[in-house]
């Protein structure tokens, strides 16, 4: 698995999707594309329900190895880990996911979903490409 070089990098694009969570927690939400390293700045999801909470579910789906100098070579981080679990959304509401920054590699997948299905997620990223 390839990791850009964010130090000699030919671009990085701000961005940001929202789209409605279904009730299937493992729904792909964001899957990372070849050679590319995205950084997730923000994602909140918002329960549209004016008297229903929902549960929410995001999650981080890794499929590899780290492979990068000056961490443990060959250390299997293979697996999903959530970013929050069945999480309580009263309604009107939102739900702060993650307002710290964090990297996703190329393969990785972003999933989530929220039951019942009466939230909408909103993710701000910045996608960084050495090519």
């Amino acid at each position: 698995m390839a990791n850009p070089n964010i130090v000699s990098v030919s671009e990085i694009k701000g961005e940001s999707i929202g789209e409605a969570l279904t009730t299937t927690v493992t729904t792909d939400i964001m899957t990372i594309a070849s050679n590319k390293l995205v950084k997730l700045n923000f994602i909140s999801v918002a329960n549209t329900h004016a008297t229903t909470a929902c549960d929410v579910t995001v999650s981080v789906v890794k499929t590899g190895d780290i492979t990068l100098t000056g961490v443990a070579g060959g250390e299997d981080n293979a697996g999903t880990f959530e970013l929050c679990s069945t999480v309580s959304c009263p309604a009107d509401d939102v739900l702060i996911v993650l307002d710290k920054p964090i990297y996703l590699m190329e393969t990785d997948v972003l999933e989530g979903g929220a039951n019942p299905a009466t939230a909408d997620i909103f993710i701000s990223y910045e996608v960084i490409d050495d090519a």
